[in-house]
């Protein structure tokens, strides 16, 4: 089993002191990669649904839901400068947001600036507001506008004389480089748990990403497992082999003590939660991405430290 976790985009461990220090030691303790979320503006009035909460309020489910928020990619290739190994994930980018050609440029430049470790979560949004104010393309056709701005990013990091002619982006005659350190062109995560996204992640992707271990998406094994034979089937009939598409789980840790009620996957007592990381590897789950923000910078870095002596290091 890989792990991950949550980078801070706001608030007081955010700071830049504070953020490199968080990234630093996640380099040291040895996680597989960090992951950043991607919002561009925040309005004030939200009525599109929530997927991650029960009642579909994103500020009841979240408090820190108005503060600042970090742009995904300065950020990264902020962080890319003071680590050496860990991998660094967009986890995700809302791929509608950005014109594809420069975004795949950003891309690129990032990977190769990084030596070599960017990993490119990608996601299709669903804050129908945000949409609006970035003047994208309509918000009803946005995964049909993803499938084909990732396969224009394809194009432009693998062909010495990049190509493209679809509904939503054009291009040819033109000099693309630097082209990704990794090859053929680094890995894409596909996010989401809905059909589409499963599909999405069987014919482009090389790695599903959905959220999972919170009341409004458990994704208990049993779910997951029946997910897999959709998403093996799917790459089956893309041509695909199913054994080459990896499973990326995010999944906040919780403190038990802070819920009342049966215990939460990843929860209790070390021993517990190294039995769930084994029951979802069993699964067939490659890695964990785990939550340990906190209020403060040094929180979460007493909650990152614990969690690698006491679960990393064995399992």
């Amino acid at each position: 089993m890989e792990y991950g976790f949550y980078l801070p985009s706001g608030g007081p461990a955010a700071q830049p002191d504070e953020l490199a220090s968080i990234a630093r030691l996640g380099d040291e303790l040895g996680f597989f990669c960090m992951v950043m979320p991607d919002h561009v503006v925040q309005p004030k009035s939200v009525e599109s649904q929530y997927p991650y909460s029960l009642t579909g309020d994103l500020h009841k489910a979240h408090e820190s839901a108005v503060v600042e928020r970090l742009e995904q990619v300065t950020t990264l290739a902020f962080l890319a400068g003071i680590t050496t190994q860990i991998k660094l994930v967009t986890s995700v980018m809302i791929i509608p947001y950005r014109n594809p050609i420069l975004t795949a440029k950003m891309l690129s430049t990032l990977d190769m600036l990084s030596k070599g470790r960017l990993i490119l979560g990608a996601g299709v949004g669903w804050m129908e507001e945000e949409f609006e104010l970035l003047d994208t393309e309509p918000f009803s056709e946005r995964g049909a506008v993803t499938n084909e701005y990732l396969k224009a990013f394809i194009e432009l990091w693998t062909n010495d004389n990049p190509q493209f002619e679809g509904r939503y982006v054009n291009f040819s005659d033109i000099t693309f480089l630097p082209k990704p350190v990794q090859k053929p062109y680094p890995p894409i995560w596909i996010g989401g748990g809905s059909r589409p996204a499963i599909r999405r992640a069987a014919q482009i992707g090389d790695c599903w990403h959905p959220v999972g271990a919170i009341p409004a998406a458990p994704l208990e094994p049993e779910e997951l497992s029946e997910n897999l034979v959709l998403l093996r089937s799917d790459a089956e009939k893309a041509g695909r082999d199913p054994l080459s598409i990896q499973v990326s789980v995010k999944a906040p840790l919780y403190d038990a003590n802070e819920h009342s009620g049966p215990r939460r996957r990843f929860t209790g007592t070390p021993d517990e939660v190294c039995q769930d990381v084994q029951t979802y590897a069993d699964v067939g789950v490659t890695h964990l991405i785990f939550d340990f923000r906190a209020d403060s910078a040094s929180q979460t870095e007493e909650r990152m430290t614990q969690f690698a002596e006491q679960v990393m290091a064995i399992t």
